[in-house]
């Protein structure tokens, strides 16, 4: 990563919510044709260091990305807020002083962008502030929200706009938020109640916008990563929802690579 920072724009796309085994299945099944052009070897296995978005996230942007979920892989972070006895801090790890990777970069010259989805980015309470305001702009809106069947391309069609209009002489970190796998999804399927079958609806359909907003970061060179922050249960083991300790929630598909 210190051979990327400084020199290639970075974006962070999550499918907030996306489950693992959906993910996998869809891909496979080649219905998400652009992810498959993207990720010729598929998704990878890993585990998320929370089970829903606020706990997610306030763990990725202080470097703590998901972990692969074999243990026998390599674990050496791609970005690490310095501290005494780390012990996924390689020789490739980028480590910075400040508390969060956003103001890590914005001291590298890079202008920070949030488009935002779920809740925790409509900046409408100062816990949903919380994340947005770490970056330089954030955007939000009700139709970029959970209940917008048009949310995906929305906030592609902003972040292409933005990018396009950024800051001169300067790297652009993105970071987007992706809400329309999470709940309420059933729409996707014009039904009345979410199911694992309307998760998989709502991924095909961010999977239609993601060509347009992939050849945009590409023109930049891009170091893109691509991953969901918790799964979603559909009543598996009784349970429905997130926030809860369980395979299916904290087990998420993960890419990352040049674009």
């Amino acid at each position: 990563m210190n051979q990327i920072v400084g020199k290639r724009d970075i974006a962070f796309v999550v499918l907030d919510a996306l489950r693992y085994d959906v993910a996998v299945s869809e891909l496979e099944g080649g219905r998400t044709p652009n992810l498959s052009r993207l990720l010729p070897s598929g998704w990878e296995k890993f585990h998320s260091p929370g089970n829903f978005t606020f706990s997610a996230h306030s763990a990725f942007f202080a470097g703590f990305l998901p972990t692969p979920a074999d243990p026998n892989s390599p674990n050496e972070r791609l970005f690490a807020a310095t501290f005494e006895g780390s012990e996924t801090t390689g020789p490739n790890t980028f480590c910075f002083t400040e508390d969060n990777l956003i103001s890590a970069l914005r001291a590298r010259n890079y202008h920070s962008i949030c488009i935002g989805g779920v809740g925790f980015f409509n900046k409408r309470t100062n816990l949903s502030r919380k994340l947005p305001d770490l970056f330089d702009e954030s955007h939000w809106s009700q139709e970029m929200g959970v209940t917008g069947k048009n949310s995906t391309e929305l906030q592609f069609a902003l972040a292409r706009k933005l990018l396009w209009q950024r800051p001169p002489n300067s790297r652009t970190f993105l970071y987007i938020n992706v809400s329309a796998i999470h709940q309420p999804n059933c729409h996707y399927l014009d039904q009345t109640k979410d199911s694992l079958a309307t998760h998989a609806a709502a991924l095909r359909y961010v999977d239609q916008h993601l060509d347009h907003l992939f050849r945009t970061l590409s023109k930049n060179g891009t170091f893109l990563i691509l991953c969901s922050d918790h799964g979603t249960l559909y009543g598996e083991d009784g349970f429905t929802g997130h926030r809860i300790g369980h395979e299916a929630v904290y087990t998420v598909p993960y890419s990352h690579l040049l674009i």
